[in-house]
């Protein structure tokens, strides 16, 4: 059993928040402060050993340089993030250890990695599509976690960023073997699906998770958080958490 971890909850007003908050002590950590959209970071942080934000992505900024000044390790469960609010995040990981992660589901790691294996295997044999499903309160869209499967899926060298389709609509020509194809869908209360299809001229492969408890959030939050309050500064990812290594494999 890990040490016991002193950690600050932000968002805890929201679904993840209350979640974390209720987990805390299976987990094995302490609340010593719960923070929310426009409360002040200026004072409940001494002590903390880790931050775990699931706030808004524009609350997301303050807290990491707030959490770099006092030498406190941050999990980034926010999605969304602009191009500024990203440097001025990844600016503060020569101070501090960040766990950046569009999921943080043990289980959504791994399909991550077989997402990644899988497109190493088949090359542009097979034609990929994402699909994801989230709750009609979800705000963005794709999902972090299907942009995570997309740089997984551009990890073999038969695909790369530039040749990703959002959805499809009008005259669009006839697919070819180098897109890959990303679409959100919204609805009722599903608290989150993930599907990657290869289409092959013969058959079809799919790769799916699917949440039934958010309960699988916060305990893979809470495992990154434990983690990264060990390491030295730097930007991780929920692959560096579990230990999942990627390997150079070449296209069969």
């Amino acid at each position: 059993m890990s040490d016991n971890l002193s950690v600050v909850i932000c968002g805890y007003k929201g679904r993840m928040g209350q979640t974390l908050l209720a987990m805390a002590e299976s987990e094995n950590a302490t609340v010593v402060s719960q923070k929310d959209m426009g409360d002040s970071l200026c004072d409940g942080l001494d002590g903390a050993q880790a931050a775990i934000d699931f706030s808004f992505h524009s609350a997301t900024v303050e807290l990491v340089e707030t959490c770099s000044e006092k030498g406190i390790a941050v999990v980034i469960g926010t999605t969304g993030h602009t191009e500024e609010e990203k440097q001025r995040i990844l600016a503060c990981t020569q101070k501090i250890p960040v766990v950046w992660a569009g999921n943080y589901s043990i289980g959504v790691n791994l399909l991550f990695h077989l997402t990644e294996t899988a497109a190493r295997v088949l090359g542009d044999r097979y034609q990929p599509e994402i699909m994801e499903i989230h709750h009609q309160h979800k705000k963005d869209a794709p999902s972090g976690t299907a942009i995570n499967l997309a740089e997984a899926l551009e990890a073999a060298p038969a695909f790369n960023e530039s040749n990703r389709v959002f959805g499809r609509e009008g005259d669009t020509g006839a697919r070819t073997n180098e897109e890959i194809g990303v679409h959100a869908l919204r609805g009722g209360e599903v608290i989150g699906e993930h599907t990657v299809f290869y289409f092959g001229e013969n058959d079809r492969i799919e790769l799916t998770h699917r949440a039934s408890n958010r309960s699988i959030f916060a305990s893979g939050a809470y495992r990154a958080a434990h983690w990264a309050a060990k390491q030295a500064p730097g930007l991780y990812n929920m692959r560096d958490v579990l230990g999942l290594t990627q390997t150079d494999q070449e296209e069969v």
